[in-house]
C-alpha cells in the first residue's frame, strides 16, 4: 500500500519582513501553520527573522519600488498562495506641505502605492488559484485623517487606502478577501526612518504606551483566521490613549 503524503501547508508572502509589524507577523503565520516567503531589501535582517522561525519560514530579496523586484519575488512563492501581506512602506519627513522634500514624497508615493499595486498585481494569480485568498495591506490611521507636517505620508496612505477599496469592488464575487489593517502609533524603527534621529523618534511616544508590532500581528492572525464567509474589510487600532492620527492624551 503506497503512503498517502499530507499536504503541502499553505503559503503566506510578508513584504516588509525585516523588522517591526512584518517580522511579527512572520511569527504569527507561521504559528498558524503557514509556510510563509518573507521580502526585503535588508537581507541579513531578513535571514535572522526567517532563522527565528524555522524551517518554515523561506526569504527572497524585495524592493517594492522596481517591478522588475516584485516579479522576481513573486516567482520564488510556487504556484498558490493563500495568503499576502502588503506590508512594505514606511514615511519620511515631517515638513509642512509648503515646505515638503519632492524626493521624500516621491519614495513614500512610490513605496506605500505603487508598491501595494505593483505587488498585488503579482501575486493576484496565485492567491485566485489558492481558492481561499487573503490579501492584507497594513495601511495606517493616516490613511483615513489627516494632520500637520504629515501631507506627504498621509496624501500617499489616503491613495492606498482607495486601492484597498477598490480592490474590493473589482474581485467581488472573486476567491479572495481585501484586508486594511490601519494601525495608530506603533514602537517600531518608523519614526526613527521618518525623522532620522533616535531622540527625536523617542519623543513621538513620550507620556504615551503605544501599540508594539505584535499588537498589530496579533490583529492580522485574526483578521485572516476567519471563516471563509467572514471578510473583515479594515481595522483601526490605537493604543487607549490616542483617539485620531493626530490627537493623543500623554501623561
Amino acid at each position: 500500500m503506497s503512503e498517502t503524503k499530507p499536504d503541502p501547508a499553505p503559503v503566506a508572502v510578508v513584504t516588509g519582513a525585516s523588522s517591526g509589524i512584518g517580522a511579527a507577523t512572520a511569527k504569527v503565520l507561521a504559528a498558524q501553520g503557514f509556510t510563509v516567503l518573507l521580502g526585503a531589501r535588508r537581507a541579513d535582517r531578513l535571514a535572522q527573522v526567517a532563522a527565528d522561525i524555522g524551517g518554515s519560514a523561506r526569504t527572497a530579496p524585495l524592493d517594492v519600488t522596481d517591478a522588475d523586484s516584485i516579479e522576481g519575488f513573486a516567482a520564488q512563492a510556487g504556484e498558490t498562495v493563500e495568503v499576502l501581506i502588503a506590508n512594505a512602506g514606511g514615511a519620511l519627513g515631517a515638513d509642512a506641505v509648503v515646505d515638503g522634500d519632492d524626493n521624500q514624497w516621491r519614495t513614500m508615493w512610490e513605496t506605500n502605492v505603487l508598491g501595494v499595486v505593483r505587488t498585488v498585481r503579482a501575486f493576484l494569480p496565485k492567491l485566485l488559484a489558492s481558492g481561499h485568498g487573503r490579501v492584507v495591506v497594513i495601511s495606517s490611521v493616516a490613511g483615513h485623517q489627516v494632520y500637520p507636517g504629515g501631507g506627504g505620508y498621509t496624501s500617499a496612505k489616503h491613495a492606498a487606502a482607495a486601492v484597498i477599496d477598490t480592490l474590493r469592488l473589482e474581485l467581488l464575487g472573486a476567491p479572495i478577501r481585501i484586508i486594511e489593517i490601519a494601525p495608530g502609533a506603533v514602537r517600531t524603527e518608523f519614526a526613527l526612518v521618518r525623522l532620522g534621529d533616535q531622540e527625536k523618534a523617542d519623543a513621538v511616544y513620550d507620556g504615551l504606551t503605544p501599540l508594539t508590532a505584535d499588537d498589530v500581528a496579533d490583529a492580522i492572525g485574526w483578521a485572516i483566521s476567519r471563516p471563509p464567509n467572514v471578510a473583515v474589510a479594515r481595522i483601526d487600532l490605537f493604543p487607549r490613549n490616542q483617539a485620531s492620527a493626530r490627537d493623543r492624551h500623554r501623561e
